[in-house]
């Protein structure tokens, strides 16, 4: 059994990666879920602090995986959460939306659309698979259509609260946890994770 450490220190991705993870994962001999494992390997976690360089999803996502491995000596998995919005070009706040979060809050990222008609968005997850120091790095990517709303439901999980997916009534924030776990774009890319590590 191989190890793969997933780099994260927030507690409610961690939960929501090994939620989605397990929905299609291996079950012991009383068919209950063993949720940290995904074909051969068991999938644990680490915080490290990783330097962001600013670029293309894509770019940060591989820079995050490759400086990762390096600390890790061993498989990563690394993931880079996005927000675009469709006035902007699809471009902003994109994969700074983090920071964007912290310095404006949430209703600061809804006023950025005040000037705008167009509420449309999408949200990205972009996961980095990085099989040790030195070695390619592997691009899994989910993407989840919708609009920004003014925030509903509750507030503790990054911009959950203002973004409600297309063809639904409710906010990620609002949704049970089962709902959007099948829809949303960490979903969507883990899918992807989920069919390649099962492939090794």
């Amino acid at each position: 059994m191989s190890t793969i450490t997933f780099v994260t220190g927030n507690a409610n991705k961690l939960k929501e990666v090994l939620a989605i993870l397990s929905t299609c994962s291996e079950s012991d001999e009383n068919g209950k879920n063993l949720n940290n494992k995904v074909g051969k390997f068991t999938i644990v976690n680490k915080s490290i602090d990783l330097d962001e360089i600013q670029g293309t999803i894509e770019q940060v996502t591989i820079n995050k995986a490759q400086t990762a491995a390096k600390a890790i000596d061993g498989p990563v998995l690394v993931e880079d959460t996005c927000l675009t919005f469709d006035a902007y070009n699809q471009t902003l706040p994109g994969p700074y939306v983090k920071w964007f979060v912290q310095a404006i809050g949430l209703d600061g990222l809804v006023k950025m659309l005040l000037g705008y008609e167009d509420k449309r968005a999408s949200a990205i997850c972009t996961f980095g698979y990085c099989e040790g120091p030195g070695k390619e790095v592997v691009i899994f990517q989910g993407i989840t259509r919708g609009q920004i709303v003014d925030s509903r439901g509750p507030t503790n999980f990054g911009w959950d609260s203002i973004f409600q997916p297309q063809g639904f009534n409710e906010t990620y924030a609002e949704m049970e946890k089962k709902v959007k776990n099948s829809i949303s774009h960490r979903y969507k890319a883990l899918d992807k994770v989920r069919d390649y590590l099962l492939s090794l």
